[in-house]
């Protein structure tokens, strides 16, 4: 007896099922690893993003980042201005680099806004993963490292100072991947 074309295909309702599950999950693994061999080959291209200055502080900020407490960071206008740097914008893509320039992880922003060193809002304080429970915690770290040496030194002015009219850059982002170590 010979087998038509269709019979030789049949399968319960459950071996179908289960074929056709195998066949998806192979394919949707195919295609992930292609994503996720892009992500890992296509970063260096990526414009790098430094939290602070080598150090510590950087430190801590990038392990806040991996852990997901930060997700918005502060930056002052003039600084883009003085570095003749574009500002960031919605959709985003940077490289985070630890204090030995370790590429750590892939981040998006999501968010971008100016405003006055007066008008930051709380919900941006808390989310810079610092530990600031207050706008007026959050203003005297950042007044402490803006009135840092290293920061004069990178505006060439030694005498800089901030002020309720400060403009700022607030960013909003998320941690699209962790970087291989």
């Amino acid at each position: 007896m010979t087998l038509s074309h269709a019979q030789s295909f049949e399968l319960s309702p459950d071996q179908a099922a289960e074929h056709l599950s195998d066949e998806l999950m192979q394919r949707d693994i195919k295609s992930l690893a292609g994503r996720y061999a892009v992500t890992m080959t296509d970063y260096s291209a990526l414009p790098v993003c430094e939290f602070a200055f080598p150090g510590p502080l950087r430190d801590q900020l990038v392990a806040a980042v991996l852990d997901g407490s930060k997700t918005s960071t502060t930056a002052m206008l003039i600084g883009y201005e003085i570095d003749q740097e574009d500002l960031p914008v919605a959709g985003l893509k940077e490289v985070v680099i630890d204090s030995a320039g370790t590429p750590v992880a892939v981040i998006e922003m999501t968010e971008v806004r100016q405003t006055r060193l007066d008008d930051v809002d709380l919900q941006h304080a808390i989310d810079e993963g610092e530990g600031f429970t207050t706008i007026d915690q959050w203003r005297a770290g950042h007044e402490e490292f803006w009135h840092s040496q290293d920061i004069r030194d990178e505006m060439n002015d030694l005498h800089f100072t901030v002020n309720d009219d400060t403009i700022l850059v607030l960013q909003r982002f998320r941690l699209v991947s962790r970087l291989p170590q």
